[in-house]
């Protein structure tokens, strides 16, 4: 088992009586008992005029000064102009200007660093733990931005560690985001293809082959709403996951729908769990009208423009 979350506000104005953090922080704690292994939350932040936001994971000891040096000089190396860092738990922040193809840079660097994810607004913090515990060293609490995924794991195909734990970023791509409660049984043939096609992967977790798969798609100019269709042929196994982009959240389930995913929507937001239980914590005492995607469907969910 594993727990996805999501929320996304569909408006800049809102009543909404926590933050964004929060809530997505209490969907997961509501939800810890699918996963205390480790948890994770992609945060959909403000733009910064002619800024990415780049994250990298940094050792956890002594050496970590020494490491924020060498990630500094090798950003330098490859043409990224560093404006400020700040260092959180087990990753090192950075703003930076950068006009270049992330792909191209992930593609440079990748032997070299461990990039978390790269993006106009994205920010992915995870870490081993539950989330309680992992929120505060993120300072999770304090964002209250448009739209974010979060995720629980138990561990299943892969080691507890900071690396395999959710969300994934899909590795090159700006803005993009997925967390995943299932498996994918055509990992490796599906891997070999998009490896085929000049795709980066950082781990051996399946979920981050579903946001390399859709980064791929959307690569070659198909929506995320047609590449969201696509997956339900091209990716074997159970599975219900969600995307995130710089203005959207998408999600698809399998044939089977094994895998749960309740939803409830109102005129302000839209969130997502893996159990009514988590979606309930939000709204102390209120009766919600939730419904759960049948088998074999996607959607999206934007911002309004």
């Amino acid at each position: 088992m594993c727990a996805i979350a999501g929320i996304l506000f569909k408006h800049n104005r809102r009543s909404f009586n926590l933050t964004t953090g929060e809530a997505l922080t209490l969907i997961l704690d509501s939800t810890v008992h699918r996963g205390m292994d480790s948890c994770g939350w992609a945060l959909y932040k403000d733009p910064i005029k002619d800024t990415i936001r780049m994250r990298f994971f940094i050792p956890a000891d002594e050496s970590a000064e020494s490491e924020i040096k060498r990630i500094e000089q090798t950003l330098s190396a490859h043409r990224v102009t560093i404006l400020n860092t700040r260092r959180l738990g087990c990753t090192l922040g950075v703003h930076a200007g950068f006009s270049g193809d992330l792909l191209a840079l992930t593609h440079a660097i990748e032997k070299e660093l461990k990039p978390v994810s790269m993006g106009t607004r994205l920010d992915i913090l995870k870490d081993v733990g539950r989330p309680f515990d992992v929120a505060p060293v993120y300072n999770i609490g304090a964002f209250n931005g448009s739209h974010g995924i979060a995720h629980n794991r138990l561990a299943t195909e892969s080691g507890v560690r900071p690396e395999t734990a959710h969300p994934f970023w899909a590795c090159g791509f700006s803005d993009i985001a997925t967390v995943h409660n299932g498996q994918i049984t055509n990992y490796w043939i599906m891997r070999r293809r998009l490896e085929r096609k000049g795709m980066v992967f950082q781990t051996e977790n399946d979920t981050e082959l579903v946001a390399v798969y859709l980064a791929y798609q959307m690569r070659c100019n198909i929506s995320l709403e047609d590449s969201l269709k696509a997956s339900l042929d091209d990716l074997d196994g159970t599975f219900s996951y969600l995307v995130a982009t710089k203005d959207s959240i998408g999600y698809a389930k399998d044939k089977l729908a094994a895998k749960p995913m309740v939803k409830y929507e109102n005129d302000e937001m839209i969130v997502i769990s893996s159990e009514e239980v988590g979606i309930n914590r939000l709204f102390p005492g209120e009766a919600l009208e939730t419904t759960e995607p049948a088998p074999l469907t996607y959607g999206i969910w934007s911002l309004a423009s």
